[in-house]
């Protein structure tokens, strides 16, 4: 029988008994587990057995053969005793009388978590079976992502996973059997969603068959003529590598170096691929072959490089080193192309002996128990099955080549833990942040449902509109016509901020009257609660400025906005307050200012006052800090006197002082920082410029630097010239300009900073 190790298609297994099945089983697991008490696995097969008896499948074949066949595919992976006696229990909860308590019972918690989670993940495909009818290739993608994210989500352990992954591929070992509408559904659903899955974790064994089997039955003609015409050359192709792999051999055992040396033709849907993307036959096509170099040391891979380097002529920048950068899914492997003596490219692969079976096993080569030499399970610590299976979950998301890079800086650790995925009664699979109510969901569908929503069922059953939304679960939504719209409650209750603003936007839109009316009521009360005369505040100057602010057309969408959340009454009461004290200011004249502010010593002293900066003299009127330079205390200050506005204070180098006409020169007046002010404690915003040759990892250095300082950083702008030189604007708080100048030495200190300096409008 043809196994995984062969990498071809498995034949139909309707000749072949159970029990000689379930010794090639056992001959599978002897080969790599050094114990001899497999008692597990001889247990989980009879158990498999008698649940099963009398069930056949499609092809007439008993139904045990199927969980057999799962459990030597995950013997091929070399995995630990539960994951294969998980694989011939798979079944058992969801189509025989055994329950997933006498599994746990009989097999232990391990097991039992195993076949609940494949369990689930096959109860999550009945509920959403996937389709690829009246759906465009961005939906069908997002589609498919999303299951893919499902899974992942929903396996609290990597290995129900792999288990399923088996369990795909046997079935399309024996696709056959199926109605032909049937087979392109499955075949499309594993193209989409369990080779990547594969590829994501790493089991190229079983991406590449699962890829091959698909376009069988998605590309029946396509399929055959490729395999006609890589048999016509096969042998000619095969003639070619073997003497390539000849010379390799020779001039590596020259250069000292152990190693296994071998040719391999690129599988049938590697070649499709390429063949499709780049519009070439298979004639035109050269490098469909590679030769795989496996040494003993990461020294080695490198030696090996060389001795290839000195004998083929490399192709520029087909070069890629894995070994240094591994691939997200941790693959390790040296790549290069190179021309052969007739001029026909063919790739290299140069990687260790781990590495190979990394690259053959992925995550199952690292999830697998340790087992000891005495062949008793050694202790795998749960930190670090938790930092694999962290790692797994942020594997997930495609990485194409073109956008591996914003997609892994995209990536998170705990991505799984800020979405939860689930259905709609047709089965398409909705992205929402964890802690979604149905509620979210329903506004997810469209605001026309999410209005009229009222009631919801997850999963055929009745549930609260608080209910926390479970990876998996199907929604549907109760709507009538006669629904009186969302409740203020719910704005409470929904986890999404989109929802929230839905809410709002139906709150504003249908309910203004009543809005207006509870504004207003809102208003009075907060300006009573503070002792403030409303209608002393509440003039139309006033309110025009608020306007446009806020850009409303009129005050009565002002108390309508305050009436349904949108904008606080304390914000508007505080910004009437606001323009009363400016008119009051306003009305001290330029020359009462002037003639104010000097006091004993000729210069106005600048002190904090309670809400603002004050300058003494002038019945408290609020002082205004030039944004062009921002002072902050301990710069050297002067005062400039406003036409009708009151005084300015800016820093003496500041760019808009020196430029002062004559006239204008007559306004300013002398300033400094009260004593008492430079210890107060108060923060205030400073503006630099940093120069600095461009690299990667600045902006990290530098905001990095800023935070650790405890800093709040306000703002941060950066761009880069054609010749390489960044120029960083930032801004933040500090409480005095000798904590400033402390800030800039640092910076100053990064890497490839040039200059730091004070910036000025």
């Amino acid at each position: 029988m043809t196994t995984l190790d062969d990498g071809k298609i498995q034949a139909i297994t309707e000749f072949l008994s159970p029990d000689k099945l379930h010794q090639e089983l056992l001959g599978h697991i002897r080969k790599y587990h050094p114990s001899d008490d497999i008692s597990m696995i001889e247990r989980a097969y009879e158990a498999a057995a008698e649940a099963h008896a009398g069930q056949v499948r499609k092809s007439g074949e008993p139904y045990i053969i199927h969980p057999l066949q799962v459990a030597i595919i995950l013997a091929d992976l070399e995995m630990d005793q539960e994951t294969i006696a998980a694989g011939l229990l798979h079944d058992v909860v969801e189509d025989t009388f055994m329950t997933l308590t006498e599994v746990g019972e009989q097999f232990g918690p391990d097991v039992a978590l195993l076949v609940d989670g494949v369990t689930k993940l096959q109860n999550l495909q009945q509920h959403g079976e996937y389709s690829t009818k009246s759906k465009t290739p961005v939906q069908l993608e997002t589609q498919a992502q999303n299951l893919r994210h499902m899974f992942l989500a929903m396996a609290r352990d990597i290995r129900v996973i792999i288990i399923k992954l088996a369990d795909r591929l046997h079935n399309m070992r024996t696709l056959s059997h199926m109605p032909p509408e049937k087979q392109q559904r499955i075949a499309q659903e594993t193209l989409d969603i369990y080779a990547p899955l594969a590829m994501r974790l790493g089991i190229s064994k079983i991406k590449v068959e699962l890829d091959d089997l698909a376009l069988q039955y998605l590309e029946p003609e396509a399929y055959a003529d490729l395999v006609r015409q890589v048999s016509e050359k096969l042998e000619q192709r095969e003639a070619y590598v073997e003497e390539v792999v000849r010379q390799v051999r020779i001039h590596i055992t020259a250069a000292g170096l152990k190693g296994d040396v071998n040719g391999r033709v690129k599988h049938f849907f590697s070649i499709y691929k390429k063949m499709r993307n780049q519009n070439k036959t298979l004639d035109q096509l050269y490098d469909l072959f590679a030769v795989r170099i496996i040494v003993d040391t990461v020294k080695d891979c490198y030696a090996a490089l060389g001795v290839i380097h000195e004998m083929y002529k490399p192709i520029p920048g087909r070069f890629k080193d894995y070994i240094a950068m591994p691939k997200p899914n941790m693959y390790q492997s040296l790549h290069t192309t190179l021309f052969g003596s007739d001029g026909i490219p063919f790739e290299v692969q140069i990687r260790t002996h781990e590495m190979h079976k990394a690259a053959e096993y992925g995550i199952a080569a690292h999830w697998k128990y340790k087992v000891a030499s005495d062949g008793k399970k050694a202790e795998t610590s749960e930190e670090e099955k938790l930092t694999w299976l962290r790692q797994i979950l942020e594997w997930q998301q495609d990485m194409s080549d073109n956008k591996e890079f914003m997609n892994l800086l995209k990536s998170d650790l705990n991505l799984f833990a800020e979405d939860v995925y689930c259905f709609t009664p047709a089965g398409d699979v909705k992205n929402l942040p964890a802690g979604s109510t149905p509620i979210d969901f329903a506004y997810s569908i469209h605001s026309a449902v999410g209005n009229k929503m009222t009631g919801a069922k997850v999963n055929g059953k009745l549930v609260p509109n608080d209910y926390v939304i479970q990876n998996g679960d199907q929604i549907e939504i109760i709507t009538s016509q006669n629904s009186h719209g969302p409740s203020r409650d719910w704005l409470l209750i929904a986890k999404a901020s989109s929802t929230r603003s839905k809410i709002n936007y139906w709150f504003r839109h249908e309910r203004k009257e009543e809005n207006m009316a509870r504004g207003k009521e809102l208003l009075t009360a907060y300006a009573k609660s503070k002792n403030v005369d409303l209608a002393e505040i509440n003039k139309p100057a006033f309110q025009k400025i608020i306007l446009k602010k806020y850009g409303f057309r009129d005050w009565d969408a002002v108390l309508a906005a305050i009436g349904h959340g949108g904008l606080k009454e304390g914000q508007i009461v505080g910004r009437l307050l606001e323009q009363q004290r400016k008119e009051a200011g306003s009305g001290i004249t330029d020359e009462e200012v002037l003639a104010a502010v000097q006091d004993q010593d000729g210069a106005a002293r600048i002190s904090s006052g309670r809400n603002a900066i004050m300058v003494r003299g002038i019945h408290d009127v609020a002082v205004r800090f030039g944004g062009c330079c921002n002072p902050v205390p301990g710069d050297e200050i002067v005062g400039f006197v406003t036409r009708g506005r009151g005084v300015t204070v800016h820093r003496r180098d500041c760019h808009n002082m020196q430029e002062l006409s004559e006239e204008e020169k007559s306004r300013l007046i002398e300033a400094e920082w009260e004593r008492s002010f430079l210890t107060e404690g108060e923060k205030y915003t400073a503006d630099i410029k940093i120069f600095a040759n461009d690299r990667t990892g600045l902006l990290v250095d530098v905001s990095r630097m800023l935070t650790d300082d405890g800093l709040r950083i306000r703002s941060m702008n950066t761009w880069t010239s054609r010749q390489g030189l960044v120029t960083m604007e930032t801004s933040f708080d500090v409480g005095s300009v000798v904590e400033l100048r402390s800030i800039i030495e640092k910076l100053r200190t990064i890497t490839g900073v040039i200059d730091v300096e004070r910036a000025t409008a």
